[in-house]
């Protein structure tokens, strides 16, 4: 690795390589992103344009990429408008938290289930997130995707959805060269104008959120089918990958005595976070392989070249975080993770922690997030700024554990 100077306000030079952002989902938690994006910009202070030449979100992750992609002409403003959103969060401002709100659609599930569904309409699910779709309708400028795509900033924008029609994950992208569009075993690249509908459709997770409909079909959030959530921003040209996830990815050992039957919020959280982590180590373990493998041929007879991916995690378990600031949560929710088991970090911490869009507790993250970047602010500056480095920027327990098999 090259050792390039620390110093925060240091004049530093981008280097040729083509750098993708990837941002899995995770609902409140990718707070934890803004932080870490937010010590970027301040560790590259002369970079006015986007440093990353693609974005490529799932879910929340969605979110902040197209953010980001909408500000290509001025990364540190883009930056900065982010964070105003996720310091200032509001759970009202994401989904409906009033009590009669709640207590209707719990009530109208009920009813549904009970009567078998022949009567009245059935419910889509158990939120209403109406408030984050007009939250994004003023805070996203999507004309500034163009703009950063004509003005040959970016090269190009993911959004990952998934089809109910077709089990597809589709990956709406608007880049440069529209021609890329590509189709593999239930995975798709669909050239798209990014718009709100996208990224509602991105967010829906199932039973929580509604189904959005985009062009004729319905889409679920983009967890649900992302089995390779890596590839897309390769197939836009990308060779080296900066991921931030919003997991410790430490082992949770709970001693026997401990075990209690999984409450309805365990086992929802349990399905979280499977859905927006285990196919992202899956795929990085295979890209891992695939560099292995690249890295014994002649370069010069074989075209792909191994791909650079850093990688950043919480240092902290975020359902500890969750807990301190669970009391946040407006009565009427809190009634409802009660009813449903999500009490304790055993029985539901993990649950709360993607539903908790509370400034106080997102601040937290942000927080977690700049101080776990700038504790790899070498690696970072290199990543950035230098033609060669360290094929893979991970901490320690992650590096045994993909090369060991075992986070997929």
């Amino acid at each position: 690795m090259s050792q390039t100077n620390s110093n925060p306000k240091a004049s530093r030079q981008l280097s040729s390589q083509s750098r993708a952002l990837i941002l899995p989902g995770g609902g409140a938690r990718a707070a934890y992103q803004v932080g870490v994006l937010k010590a970027i910009a301040e560790l590259l202070p002369d970079v006015q344009t986007s440093p990353f030449r693609v974005y490529s979100g799932t879910s929340a992750g969605a979110i902040n990429s197209t953010v980001l992609a909408s500000h290509a002409m001025d990364f540190h403003q883009g930056m900065q408008n982010l964070e105003a959103v996720w310091n200032n969060f509001k759970v009202n401002h994401v989904y409906k938290t009033n009590t009669m709100t709640v207590i209707k659609n719990t009530a109208h599930w009920l009813w549904t289930i009970l009567s078998a569904g022949r009567f009245g309409k059935k419910p889509t699910s158990l939120l209403d997130n109406q408030p984050l779709r007009e939250l994004l309708q003023k805070q996203v400028n999507f004309s500034g995707i163009e703009q950063g795509l004509q003005q040959q900033l970016i090269d190009g924008l993911i959004i990952v959805c998934s089809a109910y029609s077709t089990a597809q994950s589709v990956n709406f992208f608007q880049a440069r060269d529209t021609q890329n569009a590509w189709q593999r075993f239930r995975r798709v690249g669909v050239p798209s104008r990014i718009e709100v509908e996208h990224l509602m459709a991105s967010v829906a997770i199932p039973y929580v959120f509604p189904a959005v409909q985009v062009g004729e079909q319905y889409y679920a959030d983009g967890a649900v089918r992302q089995a390779k959530p890596l590839s897309a921003a390769l197939h836009l040209g990308a060779n080296r990958l900066m991921v931030i996830g919003v997991r410790d990815e430490k082992p949770n050992y709970i001693s026997t005595q401990d075990q209690v039957y999984p409450s309805l919020g365990k086992v929802a959280g349990y399905i979280l976070d499977t859905l927006f982590m285990d196919g992202l180590f899956t795929d990085l373990e295979h890209l891992l392989h695939v560099n292995r493998l690249l890295e014994n041929f002649d370069s010069n007879l074989v075209p792909e070249k191994p791909v650079d991916v850093h990688i950043i995690v919480p240092s902290s378990d975020i359902r500890d975080i969750a807990l301190k600031h669970q009391h946040r949560l407006p009565r009427s929710v809190r009634i409802f993770m009660a009813g449903a088991g999500a009490r304790d970090k055993i029985s539901g911490s993990q649950l709360v922690s993607y539903l908790l869009f509370e400034q106080d507790y997102t601040r937290d993250l942000i927080s977690l997030g700049y101080c776990d970047a700038m504790e790899q602010k070498d690696a970072l500056i290199d990543f950035f700024c230098s033609e060669t480095i360290t094929r893979l920027e991970a901490p320690q327990r992650i590096k045994d554990q993909l090369q060991a098999g075992g986070l997929g």
